[in-house]
Protein backbone atom coordinates (compact mmCIF):
# COMPACT_ATOMS: atom_id res chain seq x y z
CA UNK A 1 0.00 0.00 0.00
CA UNK A 2 1.12 3.36 -1.15
CA UNK A 3 -0.04 6.97 0.48
CA UNK A 4 -1.24 8.49 -2.83
CA UNK A 5 -2.14 12.13 -1.06
CA UNK A 6 -3.34 14.41 1.27
CA UNK A 7 -6.71 16.16 0.26
CA UNK A 8 -7.80 19.31 1.67
CA UNK A 9 -11.26 19.94 1.09
CA UNK A 10 -12.46 23.77 0.82
CA UNK A 11 -14.64 26.29 -0.54
CA UNK A 12 -12.81 28.08 -2.55
CA UNK A 13 -10.16 25.44 -4.53
CA UNK A 14 -8.59 28.44 -6.55
CA UNK A 15 -7.52 30.45 -3.63
CA UNK A 16 -6.72 27.39 -1.86
CA UNK A 17 -4.31 26.36 -5.29
CA UNK A 18 -3.11 29.28 -5.66
CA UNK A 19 -1.57 29.81 -1.99
CA UNK A 20 0.07 26.19 -2.16
CA UNK A 21 1.87 27.27 -5.88
CA UNK A 22 3.26 29.90 -4.03
CA UNK A 23 4.42 28.04 -1.18
CA UNK A 24 5.67 25.26 -2.96
CA UNK A 25 6.91 26.73 -6.09
CA UNK A 26 4.92 24.18 -8.20
CA UNK A 27 1.57 24.84 -10.64
CA UNK A 28 -1.19 22.67 -9.30
CA UNK A 29 -2.87 20.28 -11.92
CA UNK A 30 -5.90 20.94 -12.41
CA UNK A 31 -8.54 17.80 -14.00
CA UNK A 32 -11.48 19.31 -13.00
CA UNK A 33 -12.61 23.47 -11.60
CA UNK A 34 -13.46 21.24 -8.53
CA UNK A 35 -10.12 19.97 -7.97
CA UNK A 36 -6.83 20.57 -7.68
CA UNK A 37 -3.02 18.51 -6.99
CA UNK A 38 0.23 20.11 -5.93
CA UNK A 39 2.69 16.96 -6.80
CA UNK A 40 6.28 16.86 -5.58
CA UNK A 41 8.70 14.18 -5.93
CA UNK A 42 7.69 12.99 -2.61
CA UNK A 43 3.72 13.41 -2.18
CA UNK A 44 0.69 15.01 -3.29
CA UNK A 45 -1.64 17.59 -1.96
CA UNK A 46 -4.89 17.17 -3.45
CA UNK A 47 -7.23 20.24 -3.40
CA UNK A 48 -10.91 19.56 -3.29
CA UNK A 49 -14.33 21.39 -3.51
CA UNK A 50 -17.26 20.40 -0.86
CA UNK A 51 -18.91 19.11 -4.61
CA UNK A 52 -16.51 16.64 -4.13
CA UNK A 53 -17.57 15.01 -0.64
CA UNK A 54 -21.40 16.01 -1.04
CA UNK A 55 -22.37 12.33 -1.45
CA UNK A 56 -20.72 11.75 2.30
CA UNK A 57 -23.86 14.03 3.72
CA UNK A 58 -23.20 14.54 7.36
CA UNK A 59 -20.26 12.53 7.25
CA UNK A 60 -18.33 14.97 4.83
CA UNK A 61 -15.34 17.25 5.82
CA UNK A 62 -16.28 20.81 6.60
CA UNK A 63 -13.99 23.55 5.28
CA UNK A 64 -11.96 25.35 7.60
CA UNK A 65 -12.64 22.93 10.84
CA UNK A 66 -9.67 20.90 11.24
CA UNK A 67 -6.98 21.54 13.79
CA UNK A 68 -5.41 18.61 14.15
CA UNK A 69 -3.18 18.17 10.85
CA UNK A 70 0.36 19.41 10.30
CA UNK A 71 0.84 19.60 6.47
CA UNK A 72 4.91 19.50 6.01
CA UNK A 73 7.13 20.42 3.89
CA UNK A 74 10.93 19.54 4.10
CA UNK A 75 12.77 22.17 2.28
CA UNK A 76 16.57 23.31 2.60
CA UNK A 77 16.42 26.55 3.85
CA UNK A 78 13.76 27.78 6.05
CA UNK A 79 14.94 31.19 6.56
CA UNK A 80 15.05 31.98 2.53
CA UNK A 81 11.67 30.20 2.56
CA UNK A 82 10.02 32.55 5.43
CA UNK A 83 11.66 35.43 3.52
CA UNK A 84 10.53 34.31 0.03
CA UNK A 85 6.54 33.45 1.86
CA UNK A 86 6.30 36.47 4.23
CA UNK A 87 4.55 39.33 1.72
CA UNK A 88 1.91 35.78 1.06
CA UNK A 89 1.74 34.66 4.72
CA UNK A 90 -1.56 35.94 6.68
CA UNK A 91 -1.08 33.94 10.11
CA UNK A 92 2.34 33.06 11.19
CA UNK A 93 2.14 30.99 13.88
CA UNK A 94 6.47 30.58 14.34
CA UNK A 95 8.93 32.42 12.49
CA UNK A 96 12.10 30.52 12.08
CA UNK A 97 12.87 28.71 15.10
CA UNK A 98 15.77 25.67 16.20
CA UNK A 99 13.53 22.84 17.94
CA UNK A 100 14.64 21.12 20.73
CA UNK A 101 15.35 18.24 18.19
CA UNK A 102 17.30 20.26 15.53
CA UNK A 103 14.72 20.84 13.25
CA UNK A 104 15.12 24.71 11.83
CA UNK A 105 10.79 25.10 11.12
CA UNK A 106 8.65 28.06 10.46
CA UNK A 107 4.88 27.08 10.77
CA UNK A 108 1.67 29.14 9.11
CA UNK A 109 -1.95 28.54 8.73
CA UNK A 110 -2.86 28.43 5.51
CA UNK A 111 -6.38 30.74 3.96
CA UNK A 112 -8.14 27.69 5.24
CA UNK A 113 -6.81 27.85 8.96
CA UNK A 114 -4.78 24.72 8.09
CA UNK A 115 -1.46 24.59 9.79
CA UNK A 116 1.98 24.57 7.56
CA UNK A 117 5.51 23.92 8.37
CA UNK A 118 8.51 24.26 6.45
CA UNK A 119 11.27 22.55 8.08
CA UNK A 120 14.72 21.43 7.70
CA UNK A 121 16.55 18.68 9.52
CA UNK A 122 20.33 19.07 11.07
CA UNK A 123 23.03 18.77 9.45
CA UNK A 124 25.20 15.48 10.05
CA UNK A 125 28.57 15.80 10.66
CA UNK A 126 31.22 13.16 10.51
CA UNK A 127 31.49 13.81 14.88
CA UNK A 128 27.24 12.79 15.06
CA UNK A 129 27.63 9.75 12.84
Amino acid sequence: MNLASIRIITHDVDRLARFYEAVTETVAVRPAPVFAEIRTATGTLAIASTATVAMLGDHAPQPGSNDTIIIEYLVTDVDAEFVRLHDVLEDIVLEPTTMPWGNRSTLFRDPDGNLVNLFSRPAVTSASQ
